[in-house]
């Protein structure tokens, strides 16, 4: 009997959410994100300190910034040997609001894939969803580099993002649930938002519908779930990203899953098309509390999680 993983894989493509091989390697994912948080969680642990202290003695006069490029291609290396797809390898965050330099270190990224053998078609880029980021993904794209728009959690950043043309988009679900669930305080009801009414589910099923609506061809990619509940309201999103800890869950639950997200007349769907530049983006971000406060509490807790990276190179050299 098939289990629940096994039945999302049937209608979307299952992302492993995580730097751990041996979670990839049990799960079955075909493509595999990570970002600084899950490289600074799987580093320190025993079993991938090898890949730091091998890095450091291939690359010994190398910048701490360099090492942790060098660091970021090991690990999106290993992981392409292991999943069937693409991996998406992050800029770091403290880049969201410069353009030019978003754009040349993705190239520098690119490179160094391209150096080990690795094609460029199994590369995801992933940039911040800030205007900076999206007019760098724009150029980079052209350029055949293929980007994952990340930190993403408004339809502002989503109809940006469409408009660059870029692979993908990544819009945050529990990141969502999160500030909606905190800020209605005691007055939330759990059983009132969950599955099809969880605020971060109505969010990516809104960008779904108006991406289908309009045919715009950039990929859908629901991330950074809580629960299960939030997976199963969304089986049928181009992909979704999931925790090791949720990938088990699904494994372990025989429970039929059915496609939630719909694409067969998405003509009939009554949805306008957005109007987006620069001042128009600012101007949505602005109203909405939600995606301006998650934004820049995401890309401060990445920048973090980098700096935290560099302290740990910077120790293993000393």
């Amino acid at each position: 009997m098939s289990n629940q993983l096994d039945e999302l894989r049937k209608f979307t493509t299952v992302v492993a959410d995580t730097g751990d091989f041996q979670s990839m390697r049990e799960h079955r994912p075909t493509d595999a994100t990570t970002n600084p948080s899950l490289i600074l969680k799987a580093i320190q642990k025993e079993v991938y300190r090898p890949l730091l202290e091998q890095t450091i003695r291939d690359h010994p006069n190398a910048s701490t910034s360099q090492t942790l490029d060098h660091l970021l291609i090991k690990f999106g290396k290993q992981i392409l040997d292991i999943v069937p797809g693409r991996v998406s390898t992050e800029v770091d965050a403290r880049l969201s609001f410069d353009t030019d330099a978003t754009i040349q270190r993705a190239r520098h990224l690119i490179g160094l894939y391209e150096k080990e053998g690795m094609s460029r078609d199994r590369i995801l880029i992933k940039i911040a969803s800030t205007w900076e980021g999206i007019n760098a993904a724009r150029i980079l794209q052209n350029e055949g580099i293929k980007c994952n728009m990340t930190l993403l959690f408004s339809m502002a950043q989503a109809v940006a993002c469409a408009n660059a043309q870029v692979q993908l988009i990544s819009p945050f679900v529990g990141r969502i649930y999160d500030w909606y669930k905190k800020n209605a305080g005691n007055d939330w009801i759990e059983e009132d938002n969950a599955g099809v009414n969880d605020p971060g589910v109505k969010s990516v099923t809104r960008i779904f519908n108006y991406f289908k609506k309009h045919d715009i061809k950039t990929e859908i990619m629901g991330a950074s779930f809580r629960n299960k509940g939030q997976i199963i309201a969304l089986a049928g999103c181009d992909l979704l990203t999931i925790s090791p800890e949720l990938l088990a869950s699904l494994s372990s639950n025989n429970e039929a899953i059915q496609p939630a997200l719909n694409t067969e007349n998405p003509s009939e769907l009554d949805i306008d098309p957005i109007a987006i530049n620069e001042a128009s983006f600012r101007f949505m971000l602005n109203e909405d509390a939600m995606g301006t406060e998650k934004l820049a509490e995401g890309i401060r807790a990445f920048v973090a999680d980098s700096i935290k990276l560099d302290r740990i190179i910077e120790q293993a050299r000393a």
